[in-house]
């Protein structure tokens, strides 16, 4: 599983024009992949760097500071593009595997109290953020 995490003053996604998910306020974007072959041992590691990773100020984690966070599924985190002009996709876990992996990751961080926000898993999305520092981390699990 792979979480390319960024501090965010407001994010949000829409779907054909429709906002399905935003914060307002300053939080993290989190563009979530799930690879073949991820299971709960990696839902649990995600989620806890979500959580846990002190990216606030004061070395403070969103858990510390109750911000909220926008989570999004995006397979193409695990495009590879080392051969040719086209991604493989082969390491992408296919939508059946992922999507529960992914909502699994939601329900961690709603258990612990978080705030959260989602895409739609599968649709073609349009994600705003204002990314502030910037700052982004990646997690690999």
């Amino acid at each position: 599983m792979r979480a390319v995490i960024q501090r965010v003053t407001r994010a949000q996604v829409s779907v054909e024009g429709e906002v399905v998910g935003a914060i307002d306020r300053p939080g993290l974007m989190v563009l979530l992949g799930v690879k073949r072959g991820d299971g709960t041992e990696q839902v649990a590691t995600v989620a806890r760097k979500i959580a846990e990773l002190r990216l606030f100020e004061g070395e403070a984690s969103v858990e510390d500071v109750g911000a909220p966070v926008l989570v999004v599924s995006q397979f193409t985190l695990y495009g590879d593009t080392r051969k040719g002009r086209r991604p493989s996709w082969l390491h992408a876990a296919p939508g059946a595997e992922a999507e529960p992996l992914v909502d699994a990751v939601v329900a961690d961080l709603r258990g612990r109290g978080i705030e959260v926000a989602t895409g739609r898993f599968g649709a073609m999305m349009q994600v705003e953020l204002v990314n502030d520092g910037p700052f982004t981390v990646i997690v690999e699990a």
